[in-house]
């Protein structure tokens, strides 16, 4: 951002702090030298910021003398993530699903673009998923972002898709804007998403929205695993869509046959 786009009441100090705690979240753990690097600032400079941060008590200084994230921020997200009232709604329901199929069971939201993870029940297999609470992806190579984006208003959608960075992740991955306006098609017409390898080879995962009481897609639900373990299960999407349905009744959604139309 130069000088002419900055706006009046931004304080360059403290974004220059913030996108230094963000440079060191990202890459683990960083040396002052390198934050400085990263950041464009001269080693001093950089220096005064992570000190600050330290103080604070969000980054700390290890064996290596690099400095690295503290839970701090961790305790913070959870704080915001428990202001959800979807989580406690959703909690009991997303243990019965991974109880009856014991596989990992998510539930997602879109944010600004991305597909954050807010909360799931992870399977007791050892070949699972492994996508950690606050882990975001792209929504189209999602079952749970395509659930979503499946039955957003028409100009929200687009404004997803002109955004949308169309990278193959995989062999499977739908590149194609075009092509993926005909999965949501499949997506509204099944009531449920699927991400057939598209996310990471091998993993399989089928994905339904939830509806607020105004009937926008606020929050999805997916079930994911190993293709091997998870095609096979002929009830998954019956039961994945009276899971949602449920949900949705109870942030007072009155729901529409056609949508939960899943044969």
């Amino acid at each position: 951002m130069n000088g002419s786009d900055r706006k009046y009441y931004q304080i360059s100090s403290l974004e220059k702090g913030l996108k230094a705690l963000e440079v060191i979240v990202e890459n683990g753990e960083l040396s002052v030298t390198r934050t400085a690097a990263l950041l464009s600032l001269n080693r001093a400079s950089a220096h005064r910021f992570i000190s600050t941060l330290r103080d604070l008590g969000y980054v700390r200084k290890n064996p290596h003398n690099h400095y690295e994230a503290t839970f701090k921020l961790l305790e913070l997200g959870m704080k915001q993530a428990n202001k959800f009232e979807i989580r406690r709604l959703a909690k009991p329901l997303m243990r019965d699903l991974a109880a009856k199929f014991d596989e990992t069971v998510n539930l997602g939201l879109l944010d600004q673009g991305q597909m954050v993870y807010l909360d799931k029940v992870e399977s007791r297999e050892l070949l699972r998923m492994d996508s950690g609470v606050g882990t975001t992806c792209q929504p189209q190579t999602t079952a749970l972002g395509k659930a979503m984006l499946a039955f957003l208003p028409a100009d929200e959608l687009e404004e997803h898709l002109r955004a949308a960075e169309w990278a193959a992740l995989t062999p499977n991955t739908i590149v194609s804007p075009d092509q993926f306006r005909k999965e949501l098609d499949n997506v509204r017409r099944l009531g449920y998403a699927v991400d057939n390898e598209e996310l990471a080879q091998g993993l399989y995962c089928l994905g339904a929205p939830i509806f607020d009481f105004n009937g926008y897609p606020s929050y999805a639900l997916s079930v994911s695993g190993p293709v091997g373990r998870l095609k096979p299960l002929k009830d998954l999407p019956r039961c994945l869509i009276e899971t949602t349905t449920r949900l949705s009744v109870q942030l007072g959604f009155r729901t529409s046959p056609k949508i939960y139309d899943a044969r």
